[in-house]
């Protein structure tokens, strides 16, 4: 394969990158949450009855936005079922998943994990079946201090002092005709209006995301959002946007350039806001928030979407393979490569369902899609770069033509680390690295995600069959960075600047 060269400039940046975009994502939805995080007769369960096992293994991923708790649970959901003592709260058939929910995991648990682990709290209200009241309510027991109803009731409940949670999202999915309580987007826009001004006029600190456009098949794309963002205009501060991907054809190359379709996705979006900001004559732009996004395509049937009246059943539990991985890393090029509109990102989800953890038992597994999430939350601070990258490249079936090398930057304090990944199945990627203005001084640390073909996966039997290792294959020459990248590869690069 012919060599690329990536040009990269200091002056050539886009914007900061948001930490935000390393979120996650937490719904009330087969295994995530019963036998997931929280799992109190598991010998892994610590004194709240969160499996240690699983938190471990999230450490390391430095997630920080986390939503919760749902999706399309959300839209059914009212806070209220799950405060207050255990063997009080109702035991309820939601309708989202037709599951039993007991109501054992709710806000303050919710919360105390995420102190504990040091995520952001983000909650989604339920604007499906429940009121823009009720949305208020719940902000006034989160952040309120003491003295009124609901804060009095907070703190009856263990906590005197405030949550202080300062992303809360106005419903989920609201555009799709399978959402509990969907409306058209005028009937929405209301809805979320009516919320947007209750909760700002209780705590005017907070940061709202309105529903936009879920997916991009519905008749309504991009015009929901432009209704949406009109009606409600600068109460909301961010607009949502969902994608899942997948390779039911079987066909690696193409699956492989789907990023084509992630960057015009958010770019559509952008446009949207962008407009909507003009007709307004508004200052304030609305950025964007791709708070569902993954992998998901195998576990789609009704068997795997339809709890059928139990508690915690299995549902969507996706497997993953390397070129899962690859697609994975792509959004995350995506979403670093446009820092300057998307400033919140929550992989969907964390554990068991569609997620990069997995548990049997007692047992603990990591698919191959955790690997380079946590190649990029190590070496996310900085500004992304805008990269100029000239080699070979193809054209895809569903996509376009994409570089056979896919690509973001970012600069650091003092480093710059730098994304690639390898899109051919069969030959090796001859690649050299050039920060204009500024010379690569040393290779800091280099690691990569790789295996021998794409279906390669990891299972309980096999857990390391694919994870990141150590990357050698890369000289300095010249204050230029050369290496050669493997087929079907996933590389993250620091380097020292001189």
């Amino acid at each position: 394969m012919d060599a690329t060269q990536i040009t990269l400039h200091p002056d050539y940046t886009i914007a900061p990158v948001d930490p935000r975009i390393f979120g996650g994502f937490l719904e009330h939805l087969g295994r995530a949450v019963y036998q997931g995080v929280y799992q109190p007769d598991s010998i892994h369960a610590d004194e709240d009855g969160f499996r240690t096992d699983v938190l471990n293994a999230l450490r390391t991923m430095h997630m920080t936005a986390m939503r919760y708790p749902g999706g399309n649970f959300a839209s059914g959901y009212h806070w209220q079922d799950g405060i207050g003592l255990r063997a009080s709260r109702p035991t309820l058939h939601e309708l989202a998943w037709q599951s039993i929910e007991p109501n054992q995991f709710g806000t303050d648990e919710y919360l105390k994990l995420a102190r504990q682990m040091d995520w952001t709290p983000m909650l989604t209200v339920n604007l499906g079946t429940g009121t823009p009241e009720e949305a208020r309510n719940w902000l006034e027991y989160c952040n309120s201090p003491i003295g009124t109803k609901y804060a009095n009731l907070r703190a009856a409940n263990g906590s005197s002092d405030p949550y202080g949670v300062k992303l809360w999202c106005l419903g989920n999915e609201m555009d799709g005709p399978w959402q509990l309580g969907h409306v058209p987007a005028d009937q929405y826009a209301i809805r979320a209006q009516q919320a947007a001004k209750l909760m700002k006029d209780t705590d005017p600190t907070i940061e709202l995301v309105a529903s936009g456009s879920c997916t991009l098949t519905l008749p309504t794309y991009m015009e929901w959002d432009r209704t949406v963002l009109e009606y409600i205009g600068d109460l909301a501060d961010y607009v949502s946007l969902h994608r899942y991907v997948g390779n039911p054809n079987g066909d690696t190359v193409d699956y492989l350039a789907v990023t084509n379709s992630i960057d015009q996705q958010i770019e559509e979006m952008d446009a949207a806001c962008r407009y909507v900001q003009a007709r307004r004559r508004s200052k304030q732009r609305h950025y964007l928030c791709f708070d569902e996004w993954n992998v998901w395509y195998r576990a789609t049937s009704p068997a795997h979407t339809d709890g059928r009246g139990q508690f915690a059943p299995h549902l969507l539990e996706e497997e993953y393979n390397l070129e899962d991985a690859l697609v994975v890393a792509g959004f995350l090029n995506s979403f670093i490569r446009h820092a300057d509109v998307v400033k919140i990102a929550n992989l969907a989800q964390i554990v068991n369902v569609i997620a990069p953890i997995h548990t049997r038992g007692d047992e603990l597994l990591l698919h191959t899609i955790y690997y380079p999430f946590v190649l990029y939350a190590n070496r996310r601070d900085g500004m992304a770069l805008r990269p100029a990258v000239k080699g070979p490249g193809y054209m895809s079936r569903s996509y376009g033509y994409v570089n056979t090398l896919d690509v973001s930057a970012i600069l650091g304090d003092g480093v710059l680390h730098v994304f690639l990944i390898n899109r051919s199945q069969t030959d090796a990627a001859p690649v050299k690295i050039d920060l204009a203005g500024r010379s690569l001084k040393n290779l800091e640390s280099a690691e990569i995600v790789t295996g021998p073909n794409a279906q390669a996966c990891n299972t309980f039997e096999r857990p390391g069959h694919i994870c990141s290792q150590p990357f050698t294959s890369v000289r300095i020459s010249e204050g230029q960075a050369l290496a050669q990248l493997p087929p079907l590869s996933v590389t993250a690069l620091t380097f020292g600047l001189g």
